[in-house]
């Protein structure tokens, strides 16, 4: 038999669950400053006190939503593309031509990119894209100088270097006037300073 305990828990986690959701269709929608928060708990079928046992404000609410985002983001290109890459080099290259296309949808482009630096600011921003980014291009990393095609040098430093390239090319895709050019042009020259860590036999 299920405790009070238990149930409460269950309960809480689901309204946690139901707010990111609900907020998660209407950033994506309007953007955070067009959103109030009488329609997000109106969307998520929760009461306003529900929201604030939950989160201090819509800014801790929209923190947790860009970690939801940015949580399924990085598994989703983890495990379906770097994944099934023939070689450790193709899981770097596709794993950077996809977080690019990622952000042609609307909830990691807007959230993610458009809002989040702003609302969350630049540190906070990067922290929650280290947490979740940082170890699979740092897993890729190893495993592409493990099997002799790039050069063997200190990972983390390298892992940094190459997040930020990420994120730079993501935001210049994002206020481009025409996202489709620059996204070609930013997968093209990510995948040309990958092929610049190849050792010779990695060529």
């Amino acid at each position: 038999m299920e405790s009070s305990g238990t149930k409460h828990t269950r309960r809480s986690r689901a309204t946690r669950e139901a707010l990111v959701a609900a907020a998660r269709g209407l950033f994506a929608e309007r953007g955070y400053a067009g959103v109030g928060t009488e329609e997000i708990v109106r969307a998520a079928g929760v009461t306003r006190g529900a929201l604030y046992h939950q989160f201090r404000d819509k800014t801790d609410l929209f923190d947790a939503t860009v970690q939801a985002v940015e949580a399924e983001l990085t598994e989703r290109i983890a495990d379906e593309v770097m994944g099934a890459a023939a070689d450790p080099v193709q899981a770097l290259k596709a794993g950077a031509r996809a977080f690019l296309d990622a952000f042609a949808e609307p909830d990691a482009e807007r959230i993610l990119l458009l809002d989040a630096p702003g609302v969350l600011g630049w540190r906070r921003w990067r922290e929650i894209g280290q947490e979740h980014g940082l170890g699979v291009i740092s897993k890729a990393l190893e495993a592409a100088m493990a099997s002799g095609a790039l050069t063997t040098r200190p990972v983390a430093p390298l892992a940094h270097v190459l997040l930020g390239a990420l994120d730079e090319a993501a935001l210049m895709v994002a206020h481009s006037d025409d996202p489709e050019a620059t996204r070609a042009q930013m997968t093209d020259t990510l995948e040309h300073l990958l092929d610049g860590l190849l050792t010779r036999d990695g060529r």
